[in-house]
C-alpha cells in the first residue's frame, strides 16, 4: 500500500512539473511518512495556508471526545488562532479580545487536566 502511495506521489510530482513548464506556478508539499500531499496554487499565501490548516485542527478538536485530556487545549487554542487569523488584517474588537482571554483561561484550566491524566487514544 505504501508503494501505491509513493507511485501516486511521484506521478503527481511529474504532473506538477509539467504545469511548471507551461509557466503555471503550483506548489506541492508531500510528507511520505504520513501519506499526505498538499498542492497550492500560485496565489496561495501564508495566511490562506494557515486558515486551511486550522480547518484540520478544528475538525480534530470537534471530533475528539471532550473527556480526552488534551481536548480543551486543542479546542480553545484553535478558537484563539481562528479569531486571530480571521482578523489578521483588521483590528480585534473588545469582545474578541475578551473571548481570547476566556479561551486562554480555559487553556490554563485544561493544562492541569492534561498533566494529571494519562490516556491511551
Amino acid at each position: 500500500m505504501a508503494d501505491d502511495f509513493e507511485d501516486f506521489r511521484k506521478s503527481l510530482l511529474e504532473l506538477v512539473k509539467s504545469f511548471e513548464k507551461r509557466n503555471v506556478l503550483v506548489k506541492m508539499h508531500s510528507d511520505p511518512d504520513s501519506n499526505i500531499v498538499r498542492i497550492y496554487g500560485e496565489r496561495s499565501d501564508g495566511l490562506t495556508l494557515a486558515k486551511t490548516g486550522l480547518e484540520e485542527i478544528e475538525e480534530l478538536a470537534l471530533t475528539t471526545a471532550e473527556h480526552h485530556p488534551y481536548w480543551g487545549l486543542l479546542y480553545n487554542g484553535s478558537q484563539i488562532i481562528k479569531t486571530v487569523l480571521e482578523k489578521w488584517n483588521d483590528t480585534l474588537t473588545e469582545d474578541e479580545i475578551k473571548q481570547i482571554a476566556w479561551c486562554a483561561d480555559e487553556i490554563k484550566n485544561s493544562s492541569s487536566h492534561a498533566t494529571s491524566h494519562s490516556h491511551d487514544e
